[in-house]
């Protein structure tokens, strides 16, 4: 379980395909406090610490996991938001976030809005149902976000200089594929009264 509140950004540095997985290397700067079997969420998918060397610790994506997520568009160099799994009893600052990627979107635009960003992204409302409320919770590559301006399958998100800089949103730009988590309870409720 995590909360959607970044810790730190890491640093791609190695990728290793070993027949339908993807070995994954990253350098942060909270490898130190890692061990084996622990769980860390890369862009909002957890993702289970397998090896750790030094600065650089290594997990594992599966074919699951590269089909239904931008884990497999990752490039050596690339920046990935980190969160390691939220402590009971620890304040939830974020949302109730699982690490479970629902699907992927698109972002669509950009605009810079006197000192904060805003963002658009494009996602198929049809797939398996997933829908945004206005001032509802998302998750953007692992990142907690409160939607604006939701629509059938677009939203956007405000983004303050804060996580701005402290987040891959910086990186972000029209047509990255990024990586969504509906609101759990949301995604419970709709399926519940589906029937009716």
């Amino acid at each position: 379980m995590f909360t959607g509140i970044i810790e730190t950004i890491g640093e791609i540095t190695a990728l290793n395909i070993e027949e339908t997985n993807l070995h994954i290397s990253v350098k942060s700067n909270i490898t130190n406090e890692l061990k084996i079997d622990q769980s860390v969420a890369h862009n909002g998918v957890c993702l289970t610490v397998v090896g750790i060397n030094n600065d650089i610790y290594t997990v594992t994506a599966i074919d699951e996991t590269l089909q239904k997520t931008n884990i497999g568009k990752l490039k050596i160099g690339d920046s990935i938001n980190l969160e390691r799994a939220m402590k009971l009893g620890a304040r939830l600052d974020g949302h109730i976030v699982q690490g479970h990627v629902d699907q992927t979107a698109i972002c669509k635009e950009v605009l810079e809005k006197e000192g904060s960003w805003i963002y658009t992204f494009k996602y198929d409302s049809t797939k398996d149902n997933n829908v945004t409320i206005e001032k509802g919770s998302i998750t953007i590559n692992g990142t907690s976000l409160t939607v604006v301006n939701s629509l059938k399958n677009e939203f956007s998100v405000a983004i303050i200089p804060y996580t701005y800089e402290n987040t891959v949103f910086k990186t972000f730009k029209v047509g990255t594929i990024v990586n969504l988590e509906f609101d759990v309870i949301g995604k419970y409720v709709k399926r519940l009264t589906q029937a009716y």
